[in-house]
């Protein structure tokens, strides 16, 4: 592969290609890429001390232009007209930062660590569904069924709506992969999956207001930032951010760390003869796969960086997914060791932004592993591993797997 073929945009590359090996061919020779798609484009920076850089300096990238490389003229006007300048992620600080402070505390190890019996539980229980048929699709059957619960169960939606909310977020997230589309329009089915969010947390917001709660929702509504609560609108929207992040990010965690093991098998023999590398196997679960496969930021102003003119306005990209297989920071970085350390991975982002919800994603994923492994130890894959259809997030749909019923 060399640089004239490479366009990171193409999303049938991470469905049927090798982005990785575009990813090596532009850490090596050309750090920061401008990638020409159909008439727009944006900077690719795939290199990690550059990705730090940037996340480091929201002054001069900011995230209110969006997060996710769109691809359209109109980005900038749909984040303003859509609202989704009102939800945490598309805000830089100070007002992140406060708006952050209303939940921060929720997602601490120590606020956390009652929740583990709880989240234990839920992943025996959808065990226990699959066990004793020997077979499954390790996706939909097992990976994304904890953090859907664990997410609802934090937010006080019941139990009852648990796959309507997992449907909605397959849309958003999904939207242009044909398995999930309306009307085979994107664009439809975006707009859907807002629409039925929306009214959902709305009325859910609305019950929360009049009966507080201990629940997120009821934190996010009482919650006071600069002496003032957060409008209805931002309520909303905010409680939109949090069930989809709190399903996407620790599915593909899970779906991705069990396919790395199903593949390193002399690495998950490893992990199962001594127990206490699992907190290390979760970090390279997470860098291995890097769920979030990019951020982007938006220039404020012109910056140079190895040469080339960054201007302001200019879309810039950091590709998590290569900066976590930078050959300069890890050593043999296409390895899977679960035993790496150190291992500074950015899967979930540096600086002001990092994933507020990443000790949540670390404790779901290393509950399920350790059932799953204690439970299923003969786990194997049992047909085509299928991929997401987008440049976002690094998305397993299906794996199918067999094991001896238990």
């Amino acid at each position: 592969m060399n640089l004239e073929q490479i366009d990171l945009a193409d999303l049938d590359l991470y469905v049927d290609g090798d982005p990785h090996a575009a990813w090596k061919v532009l850490r090596a020779a050309a750090p920061v890429h401008w990638n020409q798609h159909r008439g727009k484009g944006f900077w690719s920076i795939s290199r990690y001390h550059d990705a730090l850089a940037i996340y480091r300096n929201p002054a001069a990238f900011s995230s209110e232009g969006g997060i996710v490389a769109i691809l359209t003229d109109r980005q900038d006007e749909l984040a303003r007209s859509l609202g989704f300048r009102q939800m945490l992620i598309f805000n830089d600080p100070p007002r992140h930062t406060r708006m952050r402070q209303l939940v921060n505390r929720r997602f601490t190890p120590r606020a956390l660590a009652p929740l583990e019996a709880q989240i234990r539980t839920i992943a025996r229980e959808i065990l226990d569904a699959v066990a004793p048929h020997g077979r499954c699709d390790f996706v939909l059957d097992v990976a994304s069924r904890l953090p859907t619960a664990v997410i609802c169960e934090m937010m006080g939606i019941p139990a009852a709506d648990r796959d309507l909310m997992f449907s909605l977020a397959n849309m958003s997230i999904g939207s242009q992969d044909p398995e999930y589309q309306i009307e085979g329009s994107g664009r439809k089915t975006g707009q859907r999956a807002q629409k039925e969010y929306f009214e959902y947390l709305g009325h859910l917001a609305e019950q929360r207001r009049n009966h507080l709660g201990p629940d997120l929702v009821s934190a996010i509504i009482d919650g006071e930032m600069d002496g003032q609560r957060l409008s209805a609108s931002e309520v909303v929207f905010n409680t939109f951010l949090f069930v989809v992040a709190g399903q996407e990010t620790t599915r593909n965690a899970i779906s991705g760390g069990m396919l790395a093991l199903l593949r390193h098998p002399q690495e998950r023999r490893r992990l199962m003869r001594d127990p206490s590398l699992m907190p290390s196997a979760v970090e390279e679960m997470l860098r291995y796969v890097s769920p979030v496969t990019h951020i982007m930021r938006t220039a404020k102003r012109d910056v140079e960086m190895h040469g080339q003119r960054i201007r302001a306005g200019d879309r810039v990209v950091i590709w998590n997914a290569s900066a976590n297989r930078d050959e300069a920071v890890f050593e043999d970085p296409d390895r899977f060791d679960a035993g790496r350390t150190p291992n500074d991975h950015l899967a979930f982002g540096h600086g002001e932004h990092f994933c507020l919800g990443a000790n949540l994603a670390r404790l779901e994923t290393r509950v399920m592993i350790e059932e799953v492994l204690a439970r299923l130890p003969d786990m194997e894959i049992d047909g085509e591993v299928s991929r997401l259809r987008s440049h976002f997030v690094a998305g397993i749909k299906h794996l199918p797997v067999k094991f001896t019923p238990a």
